[in-house]
């Protein structure tokens, strides 16, 4: 028997009682939520040091972002549960005849959260979820281990585990987890386990939402503020080390500014971190030293500009520029996930979108202009599941943007309204007129069925 079995069953049991489907359930568990962030704000944030260093304003960015969106719903949850009324034929609204769309929640939900961003990333999928009337599993990263026994020590004392439960541990519980029968499955992470998630779902036929990443391309060109560009693109890349799956990935940036590009971003760096970034209180560090050595493998020591350095033992690796770079670079083979940062020069807008919607799409992708016409080319040209224009980032904390990725990239979207409604099931309804015939029935012969169908017209 699989040893989540009788935990899956609580949950599925509680969600059968219909009690997940109140407005009065759904704001108690809410409530809950924000109560647990914000009496334990300090000890999620030394949780976050602890694991990797991560800084002060990336501690509480972890925090204030799912406090947000938990006052999102709890101000918008009746709106949002609310059936909604739809146009339907002229002949059947006339009739007495009315199209409702009623939103369900799916049921027992799993949510399997990342490292890099293990508090957020966990919990503002289980925060539509639960606005959305879903009980939900928990699986935290066991990669930032203070975080997730501190998930561990708390869920139980804010939630009923009939409502919110948590499982830790590695590969070996997720594998257990995704045997289950869940109604539905939130997954943020790699591609390739992803890949994995996808199939276990399929097994039980599970919808799911894939928050995944990829190369996401930035474009600066002859028109941008360099110096605007430059302060975005090296924070965008460099906050959590490179360890977001949003960070730019790499630049393609236009051969008249290049070189100024490159002195302007050096600056920019070490404005940000000092002359010696492993000092620095604000910038994290790698995860494990496997993925350190993974990323400081991809310096190519000729082609570095800024940075270069790493201290494996350290979980350190500088934030690094390698220009002028290539396609054949070992950086560009993969999504980088990491401080170090490529960049290419290009001299034809046209061609180099030509080459970057070939490749896997991906999550973000940003683009530095104040040439309008190159700025409506890109964005109608390359398919990436969302971005910013003169920024970088900024556009995953917005709920009333809807965020997620597009093939490659994953699937599915949250935040705000769009995540109530990706953890509903959208049942739509019409509502017969009782009292109205329609003789639409066999035998047919001498019968004017076309009058009577047009009522659907």
């Amino acid at each position: 028997m699989n040893k989540y079995q009788s935990l899956f069953d609580t949950q599925k049991e509680f969600f059968y009682t219909d009690a997940t489907k109140t407005y009065e359930w759904r704001m108690d568990q809410l409530n809950r939520l924000e109560k647990m962030l914000t009496e334990n704000q300090e000890v999620f944030c030394q949780a976050l040091k602890t694991d990797f260093n991560k800084p002060p304003f990336e501690q509480l960015f972890e925090i204030t972002v799912p406090l947000g969106n938990i006052k999102y719903y709890k101000e918008n949850l009746r709106k949002l549960m609310a059936p909604e009324q739809v146009a339907i034929p002229k002949g059947l609204e006339e009739t007495g005849n009315k199209g409702i769309i009623y939103k369900e929640p799916f049921g027992v939900t799993l949510v399997i959260g990342p490292f890099n961003a293990p508090i957020l990333l966990l919990l503002d999928p289980a925060i539509a979820a639960l606005a959305a009337g879903n009980p939900v599993i928990l699986k935290p990263a066991n990669t930032t281990p203070t975080v997730a026994a501190l998930f561990q020590d708390l869920i139980p004392k804010y939630f009923e585990p009939e409502a919110v439960n948590i499982v830790t541990g590695g590969r070996e519980g997720i594998t257990a987890l995704l045997e289950l029968p869940f109604d539905f499955i939130f997954f943020t992470g790699s591609s390739a386990v992803g890949k994995v998630v996808m199939r276990a779902a399929a097994e039980n036929l599970t919808p799911v939402v894939l928050e995944l990443g990829g190369q996401n391309p930035t474009v600066v060109d002859e028109s941008a503020n360099l110096d605007i560009a430059v302060d975005r693109i090296a924070w965008g890349h460099n906050a959590i080390s490179g360890q977001w799956c949003i960070a730019p990935g790499y630049v393609y940036v236009h051969e008249k500014i290049a070189d100024d590009f490159i002195a302007r971003l050096k600056t920019s760096i070490q404005k940000m971190y000092g002359e010696n970034p492993q000092e620095s209180p604000d910038l994290a560090r790698m995860i494990s030293e496997h993925d350190a050595e993974r990323v400081a493998s991809y310096i190519i020591p000729e082609k570095v500009v800024v940075g270069g350095r790493f201290d494996i033992k350290a979980r350190y690796v500088e934030p690094t520029v390698l220009y002028p770079s290539t396609w054949e670079d070992p950086a560009l083979q993969q999504e980088i996930f990491g401080p170090v940062l490529p960049v290419m020069v290009y001299s034809d807008l046209k061609e180099i979108t030509n080459i970057i919607k070939r490749k896997p799409k991906s999550l973000a992708a940003y683009i530095f202009s104040k040439n309008q016409e190159n700025i409506d080319y890109f964005l109608n040209s390359v398919s990436f599941g969302g971005g910013c224009v003169n920024q970088t980032n900024l556009h995953c904390w917005i709920d009333s943007l809807p965020f997620g990725g597009v093939g490659y990239a994953g699937m599915g979207k949250y935040y705000g309204k769009a995540g109530f409604d990706a953890l509903s099931n959208t049942k739509a309804m019409l509502i017969g007129n009782p009292d109205l015939e329609l003789d639409v029935f066999p035998p047919y012969e001498g019968k004017d069925i076309a009058k009577n169908l047009s009522v659907f017209s």
